[in-house]
Formats: C-alpha cells, sequence, structure tokens
C-alpha cells in the first residue's frame, strides 16, 4: 500500500482542466484494487459522520436543557449545534480517501472540498462562541436584554464579516492564490470606508461602549453637565433621556461619552446642603441653640442629620450650613423631602422667635468733624395744656 497522502498539494492554477473520463478509470481501478481498505474507511468515515452528527444532537440538548441559558456548557453546545451537514460528510470523504490510497486526482478534489468545509465550518463555530460569550458577559451581570438586542445586529454583522473575510483568505492562500493583493485591497478600502463613516462608526462604537463598559443603564438617573435626565433608551447612534423638568433629549452616544457623567441609581442616600440667614440682633442664646433646633427638625423627619453650624458673617445676616442626608436617592422623594425639612425649620424659627434675614441697608450721617448726626433736626417736645412734655 501507497503511503497516506497527509496534506493537499497547493493548487497550481496554470494546469489545464482535469480529464473527467480519465478520473472516472482511474477510480474504478482503485475501487477494485483497493475495494478492502475503502470498505474499511468508508465504515470508519460512517462512525465519524455518526460521531459528529451525535455531537450536533447533544449541542442541542444542551442548549435547550440546561438550566442557566448564559452557561459555558450552553455556549459550546450553541456552537456544536451548528455543526454543518457537509462539514460532516468532507470529514469523513477525506479520511476514506487518505486511508485508502485514492488517485491522485479523486484525492486533489475531496481535500479541495474538505479545506473549504473546514475553514469554513470553524468560522461557524468560532461565529456562535463569540456571540455566545458576548451575550453572556451583557445579559449576564444585569439583565440587559432590550440593551444588547439593540446592538447585536450589528455584532453579529461585524463578527460575521470579519470572520468570513479570514476564512476565504485562509482558503484561497491553501489553494495557492497569492492572497497579498486581496489583503491590501481590503485593508485600503477598510480605511476610505472608515474616514468616509467616521461619525457614524464613532456613535455606532460608542455604543457598543456604553453596553459593554456600563458607564450607565437604562433607567437610570444621571447628570451630565448642568442636566439631570433619567435614561430611557439606548440607540445604536443615539441615547434618548428624559430630563427631570420633563423635556425629551437625544444625544449622540460619542457627544454624551465625552461628558463627566454623574450616575445618582447606585446612591444609597442622597446630601442635601441648606444655607440659613438670621439677624444679627438675635439673642445670643438663641443663636446659640440654632444647630441643636436644626438637628432636632431633621431626626423629626426621620433623615440623617451631618452637621449645622455658622460658616459665615454675611452683610447682612449671620450665615448657618444645614446639612442632612435623604436615605431615598429617588428624585422625587429627595425633592419632596427638602421642601418638607424647610417647611419644617421655617415653622420652627417662626415659633420660636428667630427672624430670617433679607438684604438690608442702614445710613449713617456725620457732622464736617466727623461725628454721628442725626439726619434730622431735633424735634420740639409736645406739651399739653398744662405746660407739661
Amino acid at each position: 500500500m501507497a503511503d497516506k497522502k497527509t496534506a493537499a498539494p497547493a493548487l497550481d492554477l496554470d494546469l489545464p482542466a482535469p480529464n473527467l473520463a480519465e478520473m472516472w478509470h482511474t477510480t474504478t481501478h482503485w475501487v477494485q484494487v483497493h475495494y478492502l481498505s475503502i470498505l474499511i474507511a468508508f465504515g470508519a468515515g460512517v462512525l465519524i459522520y455518526l460521531a459528529l452528527s451525535a455531537l450536533k444532537g447533544a449541542g442541542k440538548r444542551w442548549r435547550g436543557t440546561r438550566g442557566d441559558p448564559l452557561s459555558y456548557a450552553n455556549v459550546v453546545g450553541r456552537a456544536a449545534s451548528r455543526t454543518g451537514h457537509f462539514f460532516r460528510i468532507m470529514v469523513a470523504a477525506r479520511l476514506v480517501v487518505g486511508y485508502a490510497d485514492a488517485p491522485e486526482s479523486l484525492f486533489r478534489t475531496v481535500a479541495f472540498l474538505f479545506t473549504i468545509a473546514t475553514v469554513f465550518q470553524g468560522a461557524i463555530w468560532a461565529r456562535e462562541i463569540i456571540l455566545g460569550l458576548i451575550e453572556r458577559k451583557t445579559l449576564a451581570e444585569d439583565g440587559g436584554a432590550e440593551t444588547l438586542a439593540n446592538a447585536m445586529g450589528l455584532i453579529r454583522v461585524l463578527v460575521t464579516f470579519a470572520l468570513f473575510a479570514i476564512a476565504t483568505i485562509v482558503v484561497l492562500d491553501n489553494l495557492g492564490v497569492n492572497v497579498t493583493g486581496l489583503v491590501a485591497g481590503l485593508g485600503i478600502g477598510g480605511i476610505a470606508i472608515g474616514l468616509a463613516a467616521q461619525g457614524i462608526f464613532s456613535d455606532l462604537f460608542a455604543a457598543l461602549s456604553i453596553i459593554f463598559d456600563k458607564p450607565f443603564r437604562r433607567g437610570e438617573v444621571i447628570t451630565y453637565d448642568q442636566t439631570t435626565a433619567r435614561v430611557e433608551r439606548i440607540g445604536l447612534k443615539s441615547t434618548r433621556l428624559r430630563a427631570m423638568s420633563g423635556e425629551k433629549k437625544v444625544m449622540s452616544n460619542a457627544n454624551l461619552l465625552q461628558k463627566e457623567i454623574t450616575s445618582l441609581q447606585t446612591l444609597t442616600q442622597r446630601r442635601v446642603t441648606y444655607a440659613i440667614g438670621i439677624i444679627y440682633q438675635t439673642p445670643d442664646e438663641k443663636a446659640e441653640a440654632i444647630p441643636a433646633l436644626l438637628r432636632a427638625i431633621v431626626e423629626g423627619e426621620g433623615m440623617i442629620f451631618v452637621n449645622a453650624g455658622i460658616v459665615a458673617f454675611g452683610a447682612s445676616s449671620l450665615d448657618y450650613q444645614l446639612n442632612f442626608d435623604v436615605p431615598d436617592p429617588d428624585h422625587h422623594d429627595y425633592f419632596q423631602m427638602r421642601h418638607r425639612i424647610g417647611l419644617a425649620i421655617w415653622k420652627r424659627f417662626k415659633a420660636e422667635g428667630i427672624e430670617f434675614a433679607y438684604p438690608t441697608q442702614t445710613s449713617f450721617t456725620a457732622a464736617p468733624d466727623g461725628s454721628a448726626i442725626m439726619p434730622y433736626p431735633p424735634v420740639q417736645p409736645v406739651r399739653d395744656v398744662s405746660g407739661k412734655p
């Protein structure tokens, strides 16, 4: 028996078309001479085909029956379930012609088809594994199915194009085709397309960055620039937000990611700061008791008191600052609690006789020597009919 062929020789594109009659004759002669080896190899090929078919069936079962749809077993099962019928046939045929010392023309034909089947089947497996891992990474953390669905079409197209482009180049290279020019052409074309649509691609990749890096999620309240808004939808080109004042805002993904974003969603509590000014004529004991008074007001409303005290001597007021935390970070509850605390401070100060300051100005007049004088002449005392003042 002749030596086994282990690899397909490079395809010589200058060779004439194969002679079908000669191929039929040599194949018939090969079957007559090596029928026993062919039968053995054919049996082994059938077993390999059945084994690959069983692998595909097992992949479907792993994908459909395992508890966690995002487990690695399901990802592998997803890839195994995509094993193609043509690939299974060519694996079996390659074993037969390699083991039974097939004629050169038949061997080259089977090796050619086996190369194509193997490379593209590998691309299909790689695509399913990559997409499965992407879904696992995105969905396993926060279940963002809707966000992923917005980008999954684009991701699938990009991954499929990249893998099948590589597979095509690998096939051509194995067949002896010079692919240097093709690779260079694809590179130049990709650069030209990227420059022409750089604005669109920047937003698309910004959307992918939002999906995978998760600076914010759908439903979160975020602050950027001077705007506080809730994220309503993350699209491939833009993100739609609803401002706390009710306006709908649409921003491109690339522009939004360039801003400093503060997420309020993960806050366990929110800090409220009040500036309070009282008049300078306030009695000392009342001014000293104000921090304890503010603490009692805040804790009486169920909030978390932080501190309070004098922070400045203003032009018209003695300035205090109150800091307290609202346990519920929801914007509406935070606003309502700030209102309740402010109203309670106003009522309590009013009951205690503590006056809030407002801008005032006192004018003093002076004589030429600098001494203060009254701004109006002295008034003669009024006397009654008896002449007494």
